[in-house]
Protein backbone atom coordinates (compact mmCIF):
# COMPACT_ATOMS: atom_id res chain seq x y z
CA UNK A 1 0.00 0.00 0.00
CA UNK A 2 1.35 3.39 -0.97
CA UNK A 3 2.09 5.69 1.95
CA UNK A 4 0.03 8.85 2.19
CA UNK A 5 1.88 12.18 2.17
CA UNK A 6 2.62 13.53 5.62
CA UNK A 7 0.75 16.79 5.02
CA UNK A 8 -0.76 18.93 2.31
CA UNK A 9 0.98 22.06 3.60
CA UNK A 10 0.30 25.16 1.52
CA UNK A 11 4.01 25.69 0.96
CA UNK A 12 4.13 22.39 -0.97
CA UNK A 13 1.37 23.32 -3.44
CA UNK A 14 1.95 24.70 -6.91
CA UNK A 15 1.98 28.50 -6.86
CA UNK A 16 -1.36 28.78 -8.68
CA UNK A 17 -3.02 26.85 -5.86
CA UNK A 18 -1.48 28.70 -2.94
CA UNK A 19 -3.99 31.05 -1.24
CA UNK A 20 -1.26 33.29 0.17
CA UNK A 21 0.25 33.86 -3.26
CA UNK A 22 -3.20 34.25 -4.79
CA UNK A 23 -3.99 37.00 -2.27
CA UNK A 24 -0.62 38.65 -2.90
CA UNK A 25 -0.89 38.72 -6.68
CA UNK A 26 -4.65 38.85 -7.28
CA UNK A 27 -5.93 40.64 -4.16
CA UNK A 28 -7.99 39.51 -1.20
CA UNK A 29 -11.32 39.69 -3.05
CA UNK A 30 -10.15 36.98 -5.46
CA UNK A 31 -10.13 34.36 -2.71
CA UNK A 32 -13.07 32.22 -1.68
CA UNK A 33 -14.12 31.94 1.96
CA UNK A 34 -12.48 28.51 2.14
CA UNK A 35 -9.20 29.88 0.77
CA UNK A 36 -9.18 32.71 3.31
CA UNK A 37 -9.78 30.32 6.20
CA UNK A 38 -7.10 28.00 4.74
CA UNK A 39 -4.57 30.83 5.10
CA UNK A 40 -5.41 30.94 8.79
CA UNK A 41 -4.87 27.23 9.42
CA UNK A 42 -1.89 26.77 7.06
CA UNK A 43 -2.27 23.05 6.43
CA UNK A 44 -4.87 20.34 6.22
CA UNK A 45 -4.58 16.72 7.28
CA UNK A 46 -3.17 13.51 5.82
CA UNK A 47 -6.20 13.08 3.59
CA UNK A 48 -7.06 16.56 2.35
CA UNK A 49 -5.55 19.97 1.70
CA UNK A 50 -6.23 23.01 3.88
CA UNK A 51 -8.67 24.38 1.30
CA UNK A 52 -10.52 21.05 1.02
CA UNK A 53 -10.72 20.83 4.81
CA UNK A 54 -12.02 24.39 5.06
CA UNK A 55 -14.60 23.71 2.35
CA UNK A 56 -15.84 20.80 4.42
CA UNK A 57 -15.97 22.87 7.60
CA UNK A 58 -17.87 25.64 5.84
CA UNK A 59 -20.25 23.12 4.27
CA UNK A 60 -21.20 22.01 7.79
CA UNK A 61 -22.50 25.56 8.41
CA UNK A 62 -24.16 25.87 4.97
CA UNK A 63 -21.27 28.14 3.93
CA UNK A 64 -22.39 30.75 6.45
CA UNK A 65 -19.52 32.64 8.09
CA UNK A 66 -21.76 33.87 10.89
CA UNK A 67 -22.67 30.28 11.74
CA UNK A 68 -18.99 29.33 11.55
CA UNK A 69 -18.19 32.03 14.10
CA UNK A 70 -20.72 30.51 16.51
CA UNK A 71 -19.06 27.11 16.54
CA UNK A 72 -17.19 26.26 19.72
CA UNK A 73 -13.52 25.34 19.85
CA UNK A 74 -14.58 21.78 20.64
CA UNK A 75 -16.86 21.64 17.59
CA UNK A 76 -14.08 22.88 15.30
CA UNK A 77 -11.65 20.38 16.77
CA UNK A 78 -14.00 17.59 15.74
CA UNK A 79 -12.68 18.08 12.19
CA UNK A 80 -9.54 16.05 11.51
CA UNK A 81 -6.65 18.44 11.14
CA UNK A 82 -8.06 21.18 13.38
CA UNK A 83 -6.31 21.34 16.71
CA UNK A 84 -6.89 23.80 19.51
CA UNK A 85 -4.52 26.43 18.10
CA UNK A 86 -6.14 26.36 14.66
CA UNK A 87 -9.64 26.48 16.16
CA UNK A 88 -8.71 29.50 18.26
CA UNK A 89 -7.18 31.22 15.22
CA UNK A 90 -10.36 30.75 13.18
CA UNK A 91 -12.64 32.06 15.93
CA UNK A 92 -10.35 35.01 16.68
CA UNK A 93 -10.32 36.05 13.02
CA UNK A 94 -14.11 35.84 12.75
CA UNK A 95 -14.54 37.82 15.98
CA UNK A 96 -12.30 40.57 14.58
CA UNK A 97 -14.50 40.66 11.48
CA UNK A 98 -17.63 40.93 13.61
CA UNK A 99 -16.15 43.82 15.62
CA UNK A 100 -15.05 45.59 12.44
CA UNK A 101 -18.60 45.44 11.13
CA UNK A 102 -19.82 47.07 14.33
CA UNK A 103 -17.26 49.88 14.12
CA UNK A 104 -18.03 50.53 10.46
CA UNK A 105 -21.73 50.71 11.22
CA UNK A 106 -21.12 53.23 13.99
CA UNK A 107 -19.08 55.45 11.66
CA UNK A 108 -21.21 55.05 8.57
CA UNK A 109 -24.83 55.23 9.68
CA UNK A 110 -26.75 58.10 11.13
CA UNK A 111 -29.83 56.85 12.95
CA UNK A 112 -32.74 57.84 10.75
CA UNK A 113 -34.87 54.69 10.77
CA UNK A 114 -35.36 51.40 12.54
CA UNK A 115 -33.38 49.76 9.73
CA UNK A 116 -30.32 51.87 10.52
CA UNK A 117 -30.56 50.79 14.16
CA UNK A 118 -30.65 47.15 13.04
CA UNK A 119 -27.59 47.67 10.83
CA UNK A 120 -25.73 49.19 13.77
CA UNK A 121 -26.64 46.58 16.38
CA UNK A 122 -27.02 43.32 14.47
CA UNK A 123 -23.24 42.75 14.36
CA UNK A 124 -23.13 43.35 18.12
CA UNK A 125 -26.02 41.22 19.41
CA UNK A 126 -27.78 39.57 16.47
CA UNK A 127 -25.78 36.36 16.55
CA UNK A 128 -25.38 35.81 20.29
CA UNK A 129 -26.67 32.66 22.00
CA UNK A 130 -27.72 34.64 25.08
CA UNK A 131 -29.82 37.77 25.58
CA UNK A 132 -28.28 41.22 25.97
CA UNK A 133 -29.89 44.64 26.46
CA UNK A 134 -28.17 47.71 25.00
CA UNK A 135 -29.00 51.40 24.87
CA UNK A 136 -27.99 53.77 22.08
CA UNK A 137 -27.56 57.39 23.18
CA UNK A 138 -28.26 60.04 20.53
CA UNK A 139 -27.81 63.80 20.26
CA UNK A 140 -30.48 66.09 18.82
CA UNK A 141 -29.26 65.31 15.29
CA UNK A 142 -29.75 61.58 15.89
CA UNK A 143 -26.02 61.00 15.78
CA UNK A 144 -24.80 58.14 17.96
CA UNK A 145 -22.94 59.40 21.02
CA UNK A 146 -22.60 56.06 22.77
CA UNK A 147 -23.88 52.50 22.70
CA UNK A 148 -23.76 50.75 26.02
CA UNK A 149 -24.61 47.28 27.34
CA UNK A 150 -27.05 47.40 30.26
CA UNK A 151 -27.65 43.74 31.05
CA UNK A 152 -26.74 40.25 29.92
CA UNK A 153 -28.62 36.98 30.21
CA UNK A 154 -32.23 38.11 30.34
CA UNK A 155 -34.55 41.10 30.28
CA UNK A 156 -36.49 42.15 33.36
CA UNK A 157 -37.11 45.51 34.93
CA UNK A 158 -34.72 44.72 37.74
CA UNK A 159 -31.78 44.12 35.40
CA UNK A 160 -31.77 47.66 33.98
CA UNK A 161 -30.72 50.43 36.34
CA UNK A 162 -32.86 53.37 35.23
CA UNK A 163 -30.87 55.85 37.32
CA UNK A 164 -27.61 54.73 35.70
CA UNK A 165 -29.16 54.94 32.23
CA UNK A 166 -30.24 58.54 32.84
CA UNK A 167 -26.97 59.47 34.53
CA UNK A 168 -25.09 58.31 31.44
CA UNK A 169 -27.51 60.19 29.18
CA UNK A 170 -26.82 63.43 31.06
CA UNK A 171 -23.06 62.84 31.03
CA UNK A 172 -22.90 62.42 27.25
CA UNK A 173 -25.52 65.08 26.52
CA UNK A 174 -28.03 62.70 24.97
CA UNK A 175 -31.49 63.89 24.03
CA UNK A 176 -32.72 60.56 22.69
CA UNK A 177 -32.47 56.90 23.62
CA UNK A 178 -33.01 53.78 21.55
CA UNK A 179 -33.40 50.50 23.42
CA UNK A 180 -32.26 47.27 21.79
CA UNK A 181 -32.03 43.65 22.78
CA UNK A 182 -31.74 40.33 21.02
CA UNK A 183 -33.87 37.21 21.02
CA UNK A 184 -31.57 34.19 20.49
CA UNK A 185 -34.66 32.04 19.86
CA UNK A 186 -35.35 34.01 16.70
CA UNK A 187 -38.83 35.12 17.73
CA UNK A 188 -39.71 38.74 17.09
CA UNK A 189 -42.71 38.95 19.39
CA UNK A 190 -42.14 41.31 22.37
CA UNK A 191 -42.71 39.82 25.80
CA UNK A 192 -44.51 41.53 28.66
CA UNK A 193 -41.11 42.18 30.24
CA UNK A 194 -39.99 43.89 27.03
CA UNK A 195 -43.04 46.15 27.12
CA UNK A 196 -42.68 46.93 30.81
CA UNK A 197 -39.02 47.99 30.65
CA UNK A 198 -39.77 50.13 27.59
CA UNK A 199 -42.53 52.00 29.43
CA UNK A 200 -40.44 52.28 32.59
CA UNK A 201 -37.52 53.90 30.77
CA UNK A 202 -39.80 56.09 28.67
CA UNK A 203 -41.56 57.52 31.72
CA UNK A 204 -38.31 58.13 33.60
CA UNK A 205 -36.59 59.78 30.63
CA UNK A 206 -39.49 62.16 29.97
CA UNK A 207 -38.87 63.91 33.29
CA UNK A 208 -35.47 65.00 31.94
CA UNK A 209 -36.76 65.91 28.45
CA UNK A 210 -35.08 62.85 26.99
CA UNK A 211 -37.06 60.79 24.49
CA UNK A 212 -37.13 57.04 24.11
CA UNK A 213 -37.35 56.93 20.33
CA UNK A 214 -37.61 53.19 19.75
CA UNK A 215 -37.02 49.72 21.11
CA UNK A 216 -35.78 47.05 18.72
CA UNK A 217 -35.83 43.29 19.17
CA UNK A 218 -33.02 41.94 17.00
CA UNK A 219 -32.35 38.47 15.63
CA UNK A 220 -29.72 37.25 13.20
CA UNK A 221 -31.58 38.42 10.10
CA UNK A 222 -34.62 40.45 11.17
CA UNK A 223 -35.95 42.90 13.75
CA UNK A 224 -39.09 44.19 15.44
CA UNK A 225 -39.48 47.93 16.04
CA UNK A 226 -41.78 49.25 18.79
CA UNK A 227 -41.94 52.60 16.99
CA UNK A 228 -42.84 51.08 13.62
CA UNK A 229 -45.57 49.04 15.29
CA UNK A 230 -46.91 52.07 17.26
CA UNK A 231 -46.11 50.50 20.63
CA UNK A 232 -44.35 53.54 22.11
Amino acid sequence: MQDKPASFSIKHWSQDDQPREKLLYKGKTALSDAELVAILIGSGNRDESAVALCKRILASTNNNLSALGRLSIKQLMAFKGIGEAKAITILAALELGRRRRGEEALERYKINSSRSVFELMQPVIGELDHEEFWIIYLNNSNKVLLKNQQSKGGITGTLVDVRLVLKTALEVGATGLILTHNHPSGTLKPSEADKQITQKLKNAAQSLDIQVLDHLIITESAYFSFADESLL
